[in-house]
């Protein structure tokens, strides 16, 4: 480390959970190792149907000389205006909101979106206090962890297990600890992912009712990172709507769609916060990336968009669940491991209760054979080291093809037992 860094260069040259990841799969998608099992990274799978769809709009934008403000021209620092404009319709068509032009923002990324919101309610404020982002149930989302700029930025509530068949168990929010957690008075904003990465896990309407009323009584904004979400990319297998109102922040993203380089973000929030996004987008990076929006506004605008995640990309990642359950009962089902309810995403979590070695062990072990996975511990975020829980989860993408699948669980159940 530079001694001369400032207190920020210290902390974002730090090594940390999701710079493994993103470090694991980079090295790993250019590898010319065909023995590699990757099965750590968050990368969408190139699903061919919709791939041939995104490159034929590319290829109708270059035919029509429709390029130009892709590449050549910098949009404001909301973002694209007849993108935003098609967004505002499709959902309020779609759900039957009332937003306008001045309810959404454009980001360079989910990652982006959420640097911008932890750290514009949370850390330290004008008054000299500190704010906490509170995480109403862990694990969740590794690429949280560190975009705060102030130290311990995050607390997070520990979630209840329910058991169910077959050797699989859910988590669960604790409603009494997560307002027993509010008492402090040190929250500034409330956030959730739905689905769970890294659990697959879906909260029910109701818990969501629940959460934006415990939010709106506390004053506190309620962020919903809906990346693999409805209406798309739609990878969601259980039976639940989408709401917003102007207390709550709905983050979504192209990336699941199978469009990760394109590194675009949406925000969707009351003016103000949309306004503030804006202006940080100003600052931060002049204005975010034009080419997702290019790409993706006539489809929007023709209403191919949501079709394309009910009819092509949610069933093929649906699909690839009903595999990943088959597999994971060949595989443990003469082991006392679990598998949490794959309700959404494209994730396994493995608890492995009678793990002798810690997952951040079992990581290295398989990662010497070429075999990669994500250790569970950095998913725990906010909360104290003690739970042995924490060191007894994985996971694992399971958007990769049957043999390599299996391939991966069966070297995970030789390691682990």
């Amino acid at each position: 480390m530079n001694q001369n860094y400032s207190k920020f260069g210290e902390k974002f040259t730090c090594y940390s959970g999701i710079t493994q990841l993103m470090d694991d799969l980079g090295k790993a998608n250019h590898s010319d190792d065909e023995n590699i099992i990757m099965l750590g990274g968050g990368n969408p799978a190139l699903i061919p149907e919709a791939h041939d769809i995104f490159v034929s709009e590319l290829q109708t934008l270059i035919d029509n000389n429709e390029v130009d403000q892709m590449l050549g021209y910098y949009d404001g620092p909301q973002g694209s205006e007849v993108f935003i404009e098609a967004l505002v319709k499709m959902l309020n068509d779609h759900y039957d909101w009332i937003l306008d032009e001045g309810n959404i923002a454009i980001t360079n990324g989910s990652q982006s979106s959420f640097f911008s919101l932890f750290n514009l309610f949370a850390g330290e404020m004008p008054d000299d206090s500190k704010k906490k982002v509170l995480l109403p149930i862990a694990p969740e989302y590794i690429g949280y962890a560190d975009q705060g700029l102030s130290a311990n930025m995050f607390i997070s509530v520990k979630p209840k297990i329910q058991d169910l068949d077959n050797q699989q168990f859910k988590y669960q929010i604790d409603f009494d600890q997560l307002e027993q957690t509010l008492k402090r008075e040190d929250i500034g904003v409330i956030c959730i992912s739905r689905p769970t990465n890294p659990t697959g896990n879906v909260i029910t309407d109701d818990e969501l009712a629940k959460l934006d009323s415990i939010a709106q009584a506390n004053n506190i904004p309620l962020i919903v990172d809906n990346a693999y979400g409805q209406p798309f990319p739609g990878v969601i297998y259980t039976n639940v709507s989408l709401s917003w109102n102007a207390n709550m922040i709905l983050c979504m993203s192209l990336s699941k769609l199978g469009l990760p380089g394109l590194r675009t973000g949406i925000v969707i929030a009351n003016h103000d916060t949309v306004e503030a996004i804006s202006r940080m987008n100003g600052i931060l990076v002049l204005a975010p990336n034009s080419v997702g929006p290019s790409l993706l506004t006539r489809m929007i605008k023709d209403k191919a968009l949501i079709p394309l995640a009910n009819d092509v990309i949610k069933p093929y990642y649906q699909a690839k669940a009903n595999i990943a359950v088959k597999l994971f009962n060949e595989v443990f089902g003469n082991s006392n491991a679990k598998l949490h309810k794959l309700e959404g995403a494209f994730f396994m979590w493995l608890w492995l209760p009678d793990l002798k070695i810690t997952s951040e062990e079992l990581y290295h072990k398989l990662k010497a054979k070429g075999i990669y996975i994500i250790p569970g511990h950095n998913f725990f975020i906010g909360m104290d080291d003690a739970w042995p829980h924490q060191h007894q989860c994985i996971r694992i993408n399971y958007a990769k093809d049957e043999m390599t699948l299996m391939k991966g669980l069966k070297a995970i159940h030789q390691e682990a037992f």
